[in-house]
């Protein structure tokens, strides 16, 4: 089987209980792969299938729908990230660890107080060098395992 398209997402569905009487078949991938367009994963029931998404395809997430059958559907279902969640006290900190951050060309992502958080924190790939960093600078972190909502890309750049 290829799967051509996202049919939607679990997480997003407008009726949350249309899918509610199948049984949910996981594809489960780390985050690294949900930026690959074209890729053979297996099921976790064993079942090979290819992804060929078109170009300008947005990146897999987790509760995307990939195919749906009379009796089951296959999920995309991440796999937790190695992450630091750093929660600066000041626009002062904030401004130096994320400026610090940048130097080493370290993607972050930034959540506010709404969020699953509840705070306003910074989120980076764990690394022993900025955990070392941040805490020879006291800025508060807590090491977690979380699913992101957006794969950590390399970030490209010339000087």
């Amino acid at each position: 089987m290829i799967i051509e398209k996202v049919l939607g997402n679990l997480h997003e569905l407008p009726a949350p209980h249309a899918y509610a009487g199948l049984h949910q078949e996981k594809v489960v991938l780390p985050s690294t792969q949900l930026v690959k367009r074209i890729q053979r994963v297996t099921t976790d029931h064993g079942q090979e299938i290819g992804i060929r998404l078109p170009s300008g395809s947005g990146d897999l997430r987790d509760g995307d729908i990939l195919h749906v059958a009379e009796t089951n559907m296959i999920v995309v279902s991440v796999l937790p990230t190695d992450v630091l969640v750093i929660a600066p006290r000041s626009v002062y900190e904030m401004g130096v660890v994320a400026h610090s951050l940048g130097n080493r060309h370290l993607q972050a992502q930034f959540f506010d107080s709404a969020s699953e958080y509840g705070a306003e924190v910074m989120v980076c790939a764990y690394d022993h060098t900025v955990e070392d960093y941040l805490v020879h600078m006291g800025a508060p972190y807590t090491r977690q395992e979380r699913v992101m909502p957006v794969p950590f890309r390399h970030a490209e750049h010339s000087h």
